[in-house]
């Protein structure tokens, strides 16, 4: 079984006023509503989506 990395991210930020595509991203990321945190394994998928929208976020590594 491989070790995959999990990230905590939590969302600090508002996507009102954001492009469609950061909005789709937090949606597909699972973040709803503000201070929502989620808990993903850290997949280059989820890494490159988490990288568009990092301005938006606080992300942290899960022991």
């Amino acid at each position: 079984m491989s070790a995959t990395k999990k990230i905590k991210i939590t969302q600090v930020k508002s996507g009102i006023d954001r492009s469609e595509r950061q909005k789709l991203t937090l949606r597909a990321l699972g973040l709803k509503k503000m201070n929502a945190s989620k808990e993903v394994e850290a997949t280059p998928q989820v890494l490159g989506m988490v990288r568009t929208v990092e301005h938006l976020l606080k992300v942290e590594e899960v022991k």
